[in-house]
């Protein structure tokens, strides 16, 4: 399993201080990056785990069914939320992302996101693989304007945009950019940091492998969210939270996956980003590279 290190194990450092990624006109990849004071791996241990688990959930109440719904959650006026009462001894000191942390392109966001902890109730995951969609993408759901289904892909950067895949595979997405712009990072795979025994039971698998969060339709069922969590700030305290988190000490790219039905130039582009060393990442794997 994997562990997470705690403040006295490492500090939690910014990720946009020391790497970000750029793209030339061959969609090629180049990492910039300035030489932090540490640098944080991860790494993993069933015990540190076992433990984190044992503290925060099994209290826990589970009222969301393992078998996911065929028919897509009609929508509801408002959204209850309520504080996550647990201080997670792994995240007890890490703080909310702000808004502007989200305000900038879709492609630039993505690798920042790696490392970060997403939060729901007893269940705290790490970020290890996510993809970028930008305006103009043959391949993002922007690319048809603002729809009811779309429509919160044009909201502030930070809110939340969940979409049902095939009806049947919530998919979680952190909108980027300015509010209108139409951009999103689909998180697709994340490793588990406390509430193990709940992700267990909304998966429906008793296992501690990666296939229990190695893909995008498994985080959001591992979260218990809904269509009914699109447009919920993600910086907000309180129901669905982005919590700042280590930098990874290397990452990988590769093209999406996926996006047949996108122009070549967009399925070929390196837009998929993932933490290196880590087995908490989708199929494939042999698409992914060092930049």
């Amino acid at each position: 399993m994997l562990q997470i290190l705690t403040k006295n194990q490492f500090p939690f450092v910014s990720f946009s201080s020391s790497f970000s990624v750029q793209m030339n006109p061959t969609n090629r990849f180049k990492r910039v990056a300035s030489k932090p004071n540490k640098s944080v791996r991860l790494r993993q241990s069933s015990n540190d785990l076992e433990r984190c688990t044992n503290q925060s959930s099994k209290s826990v109440t589970v009222r969301t069914s393992t078998r996911p719904s065929h028919k897509q959650t009609q929508p509801q006026p408002k959204l209850k939320i309520q504080s996550s009462p647990v201080s997670h001894p792994c995240v007890r000191d890490t703080t909310i992302l702000p808004p502007h942390f989200f305000q900038i392109d879709a492609l630039d966001l993505a690798p920042r996101l790696l490392g970060k902890f997403l939060r729901r109730d007893d269940v705290v995951l790490q970020i290890t693989e996510v993809e970028a969609y930008r305006p103009n993408d043959s391949a993002c759901h922007g690319r048809f304007g603002i729809t009811p289904r779309t429509a919160p892909v044009f909201g502030p950067g930070g809110n939340a945009y969940v979409y049902l895949c095939y009806g049947l595979h919530t998919m979680l997405n952190v909108v980027a950019d300015k509010e209108g712009v139409g951009a999103a990072v689909l998180i697709r795979a994340c490793a588990p940091v406390c509430g193990l025994e709940t992700i267990q039971q909304r998966r429906g698998q008793q296992t501690e492998k990666p296939i229990l969060l190695t893909g995008p339709g498994k985080v959001g069922q591992a979260l218990g969210i809904s269509t009914e969590w699109s447009n919920h700030p993600l910086y907000s305290p309180g129901g669905l939270e982005l919590l700042d988190g280590p930098e990874p000490d290397k990452i990988l790219i590769g093209p999406r996956v996926g996006i047949e039905y996108a122009l070549p130039e967009h399925v070929n582009a390196l837009w998929r980003f993932a933490i290196a060393g880590t087995p908490w990442i989708s199929a494939p794997k042999n698409t992914l590279r060092p930049p």
